[in-house]
């Protein structure tokens, strides 16, 4: 009778303090966990993410990301065609299949510009640099964590908005209420309608101590359809 009378107090202890974990409490912890040596501001590394979608080829990306000294490198491989983005700073390099004189019809058919280039820069080191990036200037996180059961699983849930310079949506990030490890994040554009899509994490692959996401599989959230999946490799 002591012992289970011992037992049900820690575990009321412990959901005490999960509810009681602010937003950037929570976030520290999670950072902690793929983070673990703090080194994301001074991450040099590369990887590849396979893009795996319905009735479509496979896309082959090459990233690289350099933080301390800015540099941003992409290289797309899609069929027989392959085009990259090296982003340093301020400056912009286009190539189409290794040459920098392209016609206007190909920079048409794989909208190659700098505009662009500079989305994927933005895209791949937001969500591969998650949840460190959430520390970034222009986001605002929510002071109280959440408690919601998603797809049969309990998580603390982190709520995000962002000044108008930085964007407009508003995005979840559902932790492990146990090792704070990021398994899910969901973005509305408009909420009330049940817009955007949500993101279910499975595995990671460390890349230089950072724990990333092995496959991230994207759903609409109005209809859970099924959208494709990212899938993560050391660099190849």
């Amino acid at each position: 009778m002591k012992i289970s009378v011992f037992i049900v107090g820690l575990l009321i202890s412990a959901s005490s303090f999960c509810q009681e974990l602010t937003g950037v409490e929570l976030l520290e912890k999670s950072i902690s966990y793929h983070d673990p040596s703090n080194t994301w501001s001074a991450f040099n590394g590369n990887f590849t993410v396979v893009m795996e979608t319905p009735n479509t080829s496979d896309r082959k990306s090459q990233i690289g990301i350099n933080n301390p000294r800015q540099i941003f490198s992409l290289q797309v491989q899609q069929d027989s065609d392959s085009y990259s983005y090296l982003i340093h700073k301020d400056s912009c390099q286009i190539l189409l299949n290794g040459q920098s004189e392209i016609d206007q019809e190909k920079i048409k058919k794989f909208r190659l510009n700098c505009k662009r280039g500079t989305m994927y820069k933005n895209y791949y080191t937001y969500l591969y640099g998650l949840p460190m990036k959430l520390k970034d200037p222009g986001t605002i996180l929510d002071s109280k964590v959440q408690t919601k059961t998603f797809k049969g699983k309990k998580y603390l849930v982190l709520k995000a908005t962002y000044k108008a310079e930085v964007g407009d949506d508003i995005w979840y990030f559902y932790f492990d209420p146990e090792t704070y490890a990021m398994e899910v994040y969901q973005f509305f554009h408009d909420e009330s309608i049940n817009d955007g899509e949500y993101i279910l994490l499975k595995d990671q692959e460390e890349i230089n101590g950072i724990k990333m996401p092995k496959t991230r599989a994207w759903y609409y959230n109005k209809d859970d359809k099924y959208l494709g999946t990212d899938v993560l490799y050391k660099a190849m």
